[in-house]
């Protein structure tokens, strides 16, 4: 007669080799196809794990030219599809990293509009190729009060230097964010131009700009001694020395007049 305990060894080992007998089910990866389907439907809350195959082949064709512009490609065409807000911000950062010429005007499309503008314009920042530079400056007077500071922005950072007219007559905007913008960008280009610009404006200043638009000249100068125009920067910093400018300003006006005089 079996036993309790031999009872309940022998019904535990029949538990586990019918479960060794069961078929282990596979779980396959997802593919980088499987991942570009996914961006057609993705959306806030997404496993963002699906997407994993995207950024791996961002990494694979680093080096790869025609394997990295196929994959743009994908990126624009998904981009282009009417694909979700979440989506599109996904596409956008990949696009930073891979985008070129071709991601151009998908990402131009997208300026326009508050939920997209952000997020487009980072990636076009980033392209070298001047017609990126040129979709921002097409944008400028497009766009309306809420984005033109972000636009002002990203061409301040690419130096755009035929942007400096259409940024000086934004200095006395009355939207103060837009002034402001207008007066750091002139600042981060820093050429001669936009030094005139900057010190003309200056002179007669809002009140609310006043301290905004000086710390913006000294900003252009630095960029002026660091291009080699330390002649200019010189004019700049002498304009800082006025009656009408906070005592640290001219410390500071001072002190570069200083550096930009030494040979």
């Amino acid at each position: 007669m079996m036993s309790k305990e031999t009872t309940t060894v022998t019904l535990a080992s029949g538990t586990v080799a019918a479960a060794a007998a069961q078929p282990v089910a596979q779980t396959n990866p997802p593919t980088i196809d499987d991942a570009f389907n996914t961006l057609k439907t993705y959306d806030w809350g997404a496993d963002r794990a699906a997407l994993n195959p995207i950024d791996q082949a961002i990494i694979a064709t680093h080096g790869d030219a025609a394997a990295r512009k196929a994959l743009e490609k994908r990126l624009v065409d998904t981009l282009a599809g009417g694909i979700s807000r979440s989506a599109q911000d996904y596409v956008c950062r990949k696009l930073r990293v891979v985008g070129t010429a071709q991601s151009i005007k998908a990402l131009a499309a997208l300026l326009p509009a508050e939920e997209t503008s952000h997020i487009a314009r980072y990636a076009l920042e980033r392209i070298p190729d001047e017609k990126a530079v040129g979709a921002l400056r097409d944008a400028l007077p497009k766009v309306g009060p809420k984005l033109k500071p972000g636009v002002i922005g990203s061409l301040g950072k690419r130096r755009d230097t035929r942007s400096v007219e259409a940024i000086a007559k934004l200095l006395g905007d009355p939207d103060l964010q837009v002034s402001r913008a207008a007066a750091q960008a002139q600042a981060l280009i820093g050429t001669p131009a936009a030094a005139r610009q900057l010190s003309r404006f200056a002179k007669n200043a809002p009140a609310p700009m006043k301290l905004r638009v000086a710390d913006a000249c000294l900003t252009c100068a630095e960029q002026l001694v660091a291009d080699g125009k330390k002649s200019e920067a010189v004019g700049l910093y002498k304009d800082l020395q006025g009656s009408d400018q906070p005592a640290h300003v001219k410390v500071a006006a001072m002190k570069g007049m200083l550096a930009a005089s030494k040979k």
